[in-house]
């Protein structure tokens, strides 16, 4: 019995052959600013008390609507005086905060669904797919309007909600590549030897299906961002005086022709977050998905 520790689990595992062979290869020029750019975020995201020169709410009358290169306010103040520096890195920590939390609701939990929907088939398969349809024509934006609108906008629930959004994708692609690993060797090996379908699926279907999963979420992610920014500027999403990239920008609309710096600098922050993801994700896809080598 010391020879049945799944082995062949091991070699064929996609997940670590492709994460390996993604450490050898060269990253093009475009990709490589592009994580740069990412990691910046997340560090200014993390440490964003630390490097803020000023509270969110911190007012300086005397220099409302200050331009950018100011010794006090490098990116100029917004109509209140407020300093732009400041409440762009507070935005950057909130949005992402929205962003990721809800990319991983979505794909714990379409996974979870096309697990289920894999294991079980018959109706269970039928209904996981019939909700998936469900939600693939849904109006998700006109649903998101008349959710806040109802029930007031706080972080939770525009977490929860976004994470609703893209869940399908999830789904359909778990059932797709879980039936296609149970049908493999190692999978019935493992149930024969007495593993329960919860440790099949998490110790050997998972890593063989994580690249794929990976991949899809760097298409969500910054689908979320872009959502959440709608609300915002739309007044529905994250409400002052917390601040978010959409907030940032749909205050700054109303001084576009007079201080433009105010909605310029968030929205070139969502422009270069979203083309960063959108680069490192299809390199991704090119490295780790064996479908389009």
């Amino acid at each position: 019995m010391a020879s049945a520790d799944f082995p062949a689990a091991k070699r064929t595992g996609r997940g670590d052959e492709g994460f390996i062979a993604l450490i050898r290869c060269n990253v093009p020029l475009s990709v490589g600013l592009g994580i740069f750019w990412l990691a910046a975020m997340v560090l200014i995201a993390i440490f964003a008390d630390q490097i803020r020169p000023y509270g969110i709410t911190a007012m300086d009358l005397a220099s409302r609507l200050s331009p950018p290169g100011n010794v006090k306010h490098w990116l100029g103040t917004d109509e209140l005086g407020r300093d732009v520096l400041s409440r762009l890195i507070q935005s950057i920590r909130v949005s992402l905060i929205i962003a990721f939390g809800a990319t991983i609701l979505s794909a714990v939990f379409g996974t979870a669904l096309g697990f289920a929907a894999a294991q079980f088939r018959g109706a269970v398969e039928h209904l996981v797919l019939a909700l998936a349809d469900f939600q693939a024509a849904l109006p998700f934006l006109i649903m998101s309007l008349a959710v806040l609108a109802f029930f007031g906008s706080s972080m939770l629930l525009l977490v929860c909600l976004m994470g609703f959004y893209g869940w399908e994708r999830y789904a359909r692609i778990a059932r797709g590549l879980a039936i296609s690993a149970s049908a493999q060797g190692y999978a019935a090996a493992a149930v024969q030897l007495g593993a329960t379908p919860a440790r099949v699926y998490l110790r050997h279907i998972l890593p063989n299906v994580a690249s794929t999963l990976i991949v899809s979420m760097t298409l969500t992610f910054p689908e979320i961002i872009l959502m959440e920014s709608g609300l915002s500027f739309l007044g529905l999403g994250v409400q002052p005086p917390e601040t978010s990239l959409g907030n940032m920008v749909g205050f700054g609309r109303e001084y576009l022709t007079r201080a433009p710096w105010v909605m310029l600098a968030p929205a070139a922050v969502i422009m270069l977050t979203t083309l960063s993801i959108s680069l490192v994700g299809d390199w991704l896809r090119d490295k780790l998905d064996p479908t389009v080598r």
